[in-house]
């Protein structure tokens, strides 16, 4: 099997889900990490020290090595302020690569990773896949001023569509994205999508949490920002009362602490707000952060799991959800128009339409019998397609066409009298980054 270095600077796979810079990203690269392990790969995944009493290396019982990367302050440094950071990420991998005495392949997560893994390709031509987790073009379209990512985003992001030897993409609209606004390749782009564990998400004991069994529950789990919606969740659930004279309890879990604190989650006092002028104070609930070991049973709990984001590349909730047996009403964009079957699983609406939303959460909450068709119907959705272990066998039939591709670029080389050498040294600034695709 293969040495696999897997980077994801700021996402890693020992955070908790549900702060600022800990959600999908961090999951999926503990869970994949863990099933390409279990293949037999050996598998270190560098993230940033972001803490001073972190070891070096953490070696997991799962076979994955966290190696904690020194670039930067060792504390907490928002993603959007990393970018200057990277050239010390960098050359940190390079020390180690050679001590290892090499990597057969980098799996680089989001932009600055793929910068880290492109400049590693051109050092020692160690080949690359990579997946964006999400698009500096597309979330300019849609946050424009809140978007605190620096300028270069872009010109990396195409830089590195351009280079890497494969690229992953989560979703069809992912791929349709990196095609439109990045001239991506199409042939080198394989559409793999995040996954569950069954294990992990299954179908719980409602009463765990000891909610009023009589009392309808609708929940929004996940990362407390205000591209995820939330505001449109609460505003509809007043309307279901208002409109449809359907009363029911969100539920929100989320945020940077496991208390509901607004001075550390702004988002949650914002949200109390909106939710005092709706009239539905006494009707929303926030939780705070909880871990993924009780996630089964938030999920579980609920009559129906909401997830409106503005824009989503992919989306982990939705599929937890369903795989608890919740019917899920998203945002008809990017990953959850993939993994949720409008009328099937659950519903797809707007964005921001509270209205919509409200009418679709009626419809699940009034008809308890259609519920358990959606329910049923889920369950089964996300077992045939979205497991970690799929996932991971997706991953690594890409894995073994880039090496093959590679070992035959290398054999026609050789062939051909090119000794297929490469430089040894690496880009150690990221102030003029070189954006048009320049062979590794």
């Amino acid at each position: 099997m293969s040495r696999i270095a897997m980077i994801s600077e700021h996402a890693s796979p020992l955070a908790v889900l549900g702060g600022v810079d800990a959600g999908g990203q961090n999951v999926y690269v503990a869970h994949l990490a863990r099933r390409l392990a279990r293949r037999g790969h050996e598998v270190d995944v560098f993230t940033r020290r972001d803490r001073p009493d972190l070891p070096e290396i953490v070696h997991g019982d799962d076979g994955v090595n966290v190696v904690h990367v020194a670039a930067g302050p060792p504390r907490f440094v928002r993603k959007e302020d990393l970018l200057p950071h990277m050239g010390a990420f960098t050359q940190q991998v390079l020390r180690r690569l050679r001590r290892r005495g090499g990597y057969d392949l980098v799996h680089a997560n989001f932009f600055m990773s793929g910068l880290v893994a492109a400049d590693l390709r051109r050092a020692t031509g160690t080949p690359f896949v990579v997946t964006f987790h999400a698009l500096g073009h597309v979330r300019r379209i849609h946050q424009d001023g809140a978007d605190a990512f620096p300028a270069e985003r872009t010109a990396i992001e195409e830089r590195v569509a351009a280079e890497a030897d494969a690229v992953i993409a989560e979703c069809p609209q992912d791929e349709e994205d990196l095609v439109e606004h990045y001239a991506a390749d199409r042939s080198r782009i394989t559409i793999i999508p995040c996954g569950f564990d069954p294990s992990e998400f299954r179908p719980m004991d409602r009463r765990f949490l000891g909610l009023d069994p009589h009392e309808k529950i609708v929940l929004q789990l996940g990362r407390m920002v205000p591209r995820k919606g939330v505001d449109n969740v609460v505003r509809a659930v007043a309307r279901l009362r208002r409109d449809h004279q359907i009363g029911a309890r969100l539920l929100i879990v989320g945020g940077d602490s496991t208390t509901p604190d607004p001075r550390k989650t702004p988002e949650i006092g914002r949200l109390a707000g909106i939710a005092g002028a709706e009239g539905i104070a006494d009707a929303v609930s926030f939780v705070g952060s909880r871990g993924r070991d009780v996630l089964r049973y938030y999920y579980s709990a609920a009559d129906v799991f909401v997830s409106t984001p503005w824009y989503e590349p992919f989306g982990i909730t939705p599929i937890e959800a369903m795989a608890c047996g919740t019917p899920v009403i998203g945002s008809s964009v990017g990953g959850i128009r993939y993994t949720v079957v409008d009328g099937q699983t659950g519903y797809l609406v707007p964005p921001r339409d509270p209205d919509a939303l409200a009418g679709r959460l009626a419809r699940v909450l009034g008809d308890p019998e259609h519920a358990r068709v959606l329910s049923r119907q889920a369950i089964r959705r996300v077992n045939a397609h979205f497991t970690w272990r799929h996932v991971a066998r997706s991953v690594d039939d890409l894995y073994a066409r880039v090496l093959e591709d590679r070992r035959f670029a290398r054999r026609i080389a050789i062939s051909a009298g090119d000794g297929f050498t490469h430089t040894d040294e690496v880009l150690t600034t990221h102030h003029d980054l070189p954006t048009s695709c320049i062979p590794g």
